[in-house]
């Protein structure tokens, strides 16, 4: 007998007849044998409903107030899938996040996890009863309403797969796993059996959608077994596990193709070569609350240097107004900003131990005449910066390049 958190998403649980439907393979697994515990989101399109109707009470509604409105989303689904199981004849019990004593910190819209209180539920599990858990929130030290910010019931699926010391935990989402690039963008894209979690944060990180960073960050931390799954159609989707490396004869080099359209390039033009420049620069960038990603600076021979870096798309004019402000007295020649930019990246624990990956997937894009605008790496990925009109040439060239689509 295993002990499964299964996580089914707002597209999984968006109808009355797709919670019917989630009620009917949680039944199975229950009448299997298993014990489980499920975590719901809201039902799709309930969260934007919500937000829309705090808008028109107040421009920018109070965040403790946010909180209380945007978990009743979860509170519906968690009550319509328990009536579901026991309309089937399995015994179930809804919790809202405070009832299961999720502790976070005081961060409202974006709180973090502290604790979780697992008695009740191992007490319900014992009776055999399936366990059913809001996603998405918790409560702080004083009793107040918290959310984990959007995508946070995987968190919350995780964070409890973690405290029960599940088996495994199961993400249930419209795709039928991890692939190795979108694909949307490369029709031989293959789903992956396996992915370690340093790659599949790598690729969280860099433009992949189908797992929360902060979900998978937190399976790794505690060695939870993550697997992602298809709501509706069956299959074994991607496990998502420790790095096996040493254990495997052909650890392929990469294992994926991630891309991020929402990139812009800064350029500060002319600044003085002297100490301490570059955090005159970036400093006030990061007081904004603008996320930096790749940096890359030049010395010219006058004595001047060239600071380029990269932020998200939507923070790219009021980095430049910042910066504006900024560099006043700094006597910098001009600044340069450019929206048309994306960022490709390839990723893989098998690049430690494999020389000439930056090599193949530079001659790669230089075979197709894309040009490479900035670079930067880690052990398992190197992301480059190239035109967004470049962005299906350079991931279909990559994926083939790197046998990506060549199946088991």
């Amino acid at each position: 007998m295993s002990l499964l958190v299964q996580k089914y998403g707002g597209t999984s649980v968006g109808t009355v007849e797709k919670i019917q439907a989630v009620a009917d393979k949680v039944a199975a697994v229950k009448r299997s044998g298993d014990d489980i515990v499920v975590v719901v989101s809201a039902m799709s399109g309930e969260t934007n409903r919500l937000v829309a109707l705090a808008n028109e009470m107040q421009e920018n509604p109070e965040p403790r107030e946010m909180d209380v409105l945007l978990s009743t989303g979860e509170q519906v689904t968690i009550a319509l899938l328990c009536m579901a199981l026991k309309a089937r004849g399995c015994d179930a019990r809804s919790y809202t996040g405070t009832q299961v004593k999720i502790l976070t910190d005081e961060s409202h819209t974006k709180a973090r996890i502290q604790s979780i209180d697992e008695h009740n539920i191992k007490t319900d599990l014992n009776s055999g009863c399936v366990v059913v858990v809001a996603g998405f929130q918790g409560a702080d030290q004083h009793g107040s309403i918290t959310t984990l910010g959007r995508g946070g019931s995987d968190t919350t699926a995780v964070a409890l797969a973690a405290a029960l010391k599940a088996d495994e935990c199961q993400i249930y989402t419209d795709v039928d796993g991890v692939y190795t690039t979108d694909p949307r963008v490369e029709p031989n894209a293959c789903r992956l059996d396996k992915i370690t979690f340093e790659e599949m944060l790598e690729m969280a990180s860099l433009g992949s959608k189908v797992l929360q960073i902060r979900a998978v960050e937190f399976a790794g931390k505690y060695n939870v077994p993550l697997r992602v799954l298809h709501s509706f159609q069956e299959g074994p989707g991607t496990l998502i596990t420790l790095d096996e490396e040493s254990n495997t004869m052909e650890q392929p080099i990469v294992s994926g193709i991630a891309f991020n359209r929402d990139e812009a390039k800064v350029t500060v033009r002319g600044i003085p070569d002297t100490p301490g420049v570059a955090s005159k620069i970036l400093a006030p960038i990061g007081e904004a609350n603008i996320e930096v990603d790749v940096i890359v600076q030049n010395t010219a021979a006058d004595n001047t240097t060239d600071l380029t870096f990269t932020v998200n798309r939507g923070d790219m004019e009021k980095a430049e107004s910042v910066l504006i402000e900024a560099t006043k007295e700094l006597g910098v020649q001009e600044i340069v900003t450019d929206d048309s930019i994306v960022k490709v990246s390839i990723v893989g624990v098998g690049m430690r131990s494999h020389a000439g990956v930056a090599a193949t997937m530079f001659k790669t894009l230089a075979d197709e005449n894309i040009n490479i605008q900035m670079i930067t790496t880690s052990e398992i990925k190197i992301s480059v910066i190239v035109e967004d009109r470049y962005l299906e040439l350079a991931v279909r060239s990559l994926h083939e390049a790197f046998g990506l689509d060549k199946k088991d």
